[in-house]
């Protein structure tokens, strides 16, 4: 049972973050989103009266600092956390530029550290906790063309299992659950740059990616939702350290 507790979920405003979001608080659990647009969290969160939104942005120590005070003062110890924001480009790696190669790693690897380095000790003392990183199958294999995503991604896996390995006296648990392509804003961002960089049509893009799936499919948020739900319970108690691939056998 997970209901009573509070978890913050980063990325809450859209995608695999809104469905991590309501199965949370469908579970009884209170949850604060947070993420870079108000009106994004504001209309996920007017979808549960569990659910509030404070802007921050992953990547701002101090924010985030900021944001564990607030929502701590509000609702009690934060004892889940989803480190779920993220972003992605598109470039052949000799024409990746370096502020675009910073930024990918600082969105998606610095922001996973800074969402759950203010929660470890306080877990630790209450000797409780659970932390899951939304990582990615790029965070077990490789990919053309999205050489920082990929690099940070694997830098994810690395920091699950690390404070994975640092907690498992304490009774908190840190694991990584790593999607294939799934049904949201950034996939079909992603469609967009295969379209623009291609002469491939968007159904043509879409299947594509759906390929590399052996199922033939796309995964759907609300699946990766799930998996969550599970390593919050108490049932995944002894599950730790552990990079779960959501992808139809893409990856294991």
């Amino acid at each position: 049972m997970i209901a009573g507790r509070h978890a913050l979920v980063t990325g809450g405003g859209s995608g695999v973050g809104r469905a991590i979001a309501l199965a949370l608080a469908g579970a009884g659990v209170a949850v604060t989103i947070c993420g870079r647009r108000e009106e994004a969290l504001n209309e996920v969160a007017s979808q549960s009266d569990r659910i509030v939104g404070i802007a921050a942005d992953v990547t701002d120590e101090t924010a985030m600092a900021a944001l564990y005070e607030k929502a701590e003062a509000e609702r009690g110890p934060i004892d889940i956390v989803v480190a779920n924001a993220g972003m992605a480009g598109s470039a052949p790696a000799a024409k990746t530029t370096l502020a675009d190669w910073q930024k990918t790693l600082q969105v998606n690897l610095t922001g996973a550290f800074l969402t759950v380095k203010p929660a470890l000790e306080g877990m630790a003392e209450r000797r409780a906790g659970r932390i899951v990183f939304i990582a990615s199958t790029a965070g077990l294999k490789g990919y053309a063309y999205v050489a920082p995503y990929v690099a940070a991604k694997h830098g994810v896996v690395g920091l699950m299992r690390a404070l994975a390995a640092e907690t498992a006296k304490t009774g908190v648990t840190v694991n990584a659950v790593c999607p294939g392509f799934v049904e949201t804003d950034m996939l079909e961002e992603s469609v967009a740059r295969i379209v623009e960089k291609t002469d491939r049509t968007p159904d043509e893009a879409r299947a594509s990616l759906t390929r590399t799936n052996p199922q033939g499919r796309l995964i759907q948020p609300e699946e990766v939702a799930e998996t969550v739900l599970w390593l919050c319970s108490s049932a995944a108690g002894s599950v730790t350290g552990q990079a779960i691939s959501v992808s139809g056998g893409e990856t294991w």
